[in-house]
């Protein structure tokens, strides 16, 4: 009986034990949560400025330049020309206009601009044209406000055809003006 005696009163001190450690705060009181949440977002705060500070890095004027400069390298188009003319057609002032941002946000850039011919025509007509359509080239970006020093012309007549094929359509590709940053 003295077993159970004490089998029980250890049972019942490990209840008790149980019980009490359990015990809830009262509903009513809540200002230590409260200030448990302020203390908390005071300690969140530093992180948030020092987040802001991170984005705050000083601007990289030669990082931005050259990511300009690619931009710039990749992103100049070509355009194209009817036959015999050198006068810019819609789509090639469209295509200009493109051209004409990328150069103004890449204004170390420098350009050669090279115009091109079809194969019709003799060797001294086609260069002059060529030169006609790169001139006519580098006016329409320059009243875009593209420096004329940074963009220097040259022609090429029919020497470096795209599509050597003897057809209107390889004929149509060939009449151009390509543009190249110069390093």
């Amino acid at each position: 009986m003295q077993k159970l005696t004490i089998t029980g009163l250890v049972i019942f001190f490990a209840l008790s034990l149980l019980v009490s450690g359990c015990a809830k705060k009262p509903a009513g009181d809540t200002s230590e949560v409260k200030e448990t949440t302020q203390v908390e977002m005071q300690q969140e705060q530093p992180a948030e400025i020092m987040d802001d500070k991170v984005e705050d890095k000083p601007f990289d004027a030669a990082a931005a330049a050259r990511a300009a400069e690619r931009a710039a390298a990749k992103g100049l188009e070509r355009i194209h020309f009817d036959f015999d003319q050198y006068i810019l057609t819609d789509a090639a002032k469209s295509i200009l206009v493109s051209n004409a941002g990328l150069l103004r946000a890449a204004a170390a850039v420098k350009v050669l601009i090279e115009g091109h011919c079809d194969e019709r025509g003799s060797d001294e007509y086609n260069l002059a044209l060529g030169e006609k359509r790169a001139l006519a080239t580098k006016n329409y970006l320059v009243s875009l406000g593209v420096a004329a020093e940074r963009m220097n012309i040259i022609s090429y007549g029919e020497e470096m055809p795209i599509d050597a094929a003897r057809t209107k359509e390889a004929w149509a590709k060939n009449r151009r003006a390509n543009f190249k940053v110069k390093r």
